[in-house]
């Protein structure tokens, strides 16, 4: 039921990036440029290239200083101030979070479970206030960065202690809550072709108490193949709109691509060839169709991570090395 021009109208869908790393690539002297050559600030550009939300991540106390809290709100900061939605993506870690590590904060070391509790509320508060005073409402939170495997290691290990990765999760859950109640709270898992994996995981925090709002996925078919869990790039996005329409249904909640890449650099970091960026553009595109229209209404968006990187950088970026999109780009 959409009444245009009324509060019950259904918003677009999210068509965002992760980008993260910009004011580290601005401070490195990183600049960015549209397709006509002219310099554009790098938010400013990715609004103009169709996007709509920014997603940032953040670390607890990281050695450098990046993504740490007032380095997000700086971040959040531009992006409200052109009118973007906001995803705010806790690691509850100094450093990266994935299925591969899920690293304890050096200060939380040696926390008992109920400190542990007390430590995430705490930080997860302490960022999210610190948006507030701004003024900055983010439309979604994660609590913790592809726990496919929990988080907050060995604590909250979901296959050594499945309650107490629940207990964790619940303690973020209830933080965002407490700042922001409209805020959608998404768990997030890696590997979104993989039914058996959110069944196996979700299960744990619903069978333990936990809730969530929405259902986060990582979807790159360059590492389903190369991990050799899946047979082909076409392959990786069917397995992954058919486990959309599954969990969605089997939790009764809505779904997001809150990560997504395709190939742009080659072996030796060097910007990809035509026929690999035209592919890289085609299976966005095609990302972007079926989650919006082959998911009975439940994919909410999809968002690419790190676009704006070099190849140099980062394998499945977007951009040249002289901060130009490419052709990837277009699907937006």
């Amino acid at each position: 039921r959409s009444l245009v021009g009324s509060e019950m109208c259904i918003r677009d869908s999210a068509k965002g990036a992760d980008i993260s790393w910009l004011t580290q690539m601005e401070a490195s002297g990183a600049k960015f440029y549209d397709a006509s050559g002219r310099q554009t600030e790098c938010m400013t550009l990715m609004r103009d290239l169709g996007m709509n939300s920014i997603r940032l991540r953040v670390w607890v106390n990281p050695s450098d200083g990046w993504c740490n809290k007032s380095d997000v709100v700086a971040k959040a900061w531009r992006a409200h101030q052109l009118g973007m939605r906001l995803m705010i993506d806790f690691h509850y870690s100094d450093v990266w979070a994935d299925p591969g590590k899920q690293n304890i904060p050096a200060a939380w070391v040696g926390l008992s479970l109920n400190e542990t509790k007390v430590a995430i509320a705490d930080h997860t508060k302490d960022v999210l206030n610190a948006l507030k005073d701004k003024g900055i409402t983010p439309e979604w939170v994660q609590v913790g960065n592809e726990t496919s495997n929990g988080f907050l290691w060995d604590m909250g290990q979901a296959d050594r202690n499945p309650k107490q990765y629940a207990e964790l999760f619940a303690a973020g859950y209830e933080a965002v809550k407490a700042v922001f109640p409209q805020s959608i709270v998404i768990v997030h898992l890696d590997n979104g072709f993989d039914n058996e994996l959110y069944n196996w995981n979700l299960d744990i925090l619903k069978n333990n108490g936990a809730k969530w709002d929405m259902i986060g996925m990582s979807l790159y078919p360059y590492w389903a193949l190369n991990s050799g869990k899946e047979t082909s790039a076409e392959k990786t996005i069917t397995d992954c709109i058919a486990n959309i329409k599954k969990v969605s249904e089997k939790y009764d909640c809505d779904v997001m691509i809150v990560e997504t890449g395709m190939e742009c650099a080659d072996d030796n970091g060097k910007l990809a060839g035509d026929a690999v960026l035209a592919e890289g553009k085609a299976l966005l595109s095609r990302i972007l169709e079926e989650c919006r229209d082959n998911t009975d209404g439940r994919c909410k968006g999809v968002f690419y991570w790190e676009p704006e990187c070099k190849p140099s950088q980062y394998r499945l970026g977007a951009f040249t090395e002289d901060g130009y999109p490419t052709v990837i780009m277009d699907a937006f």
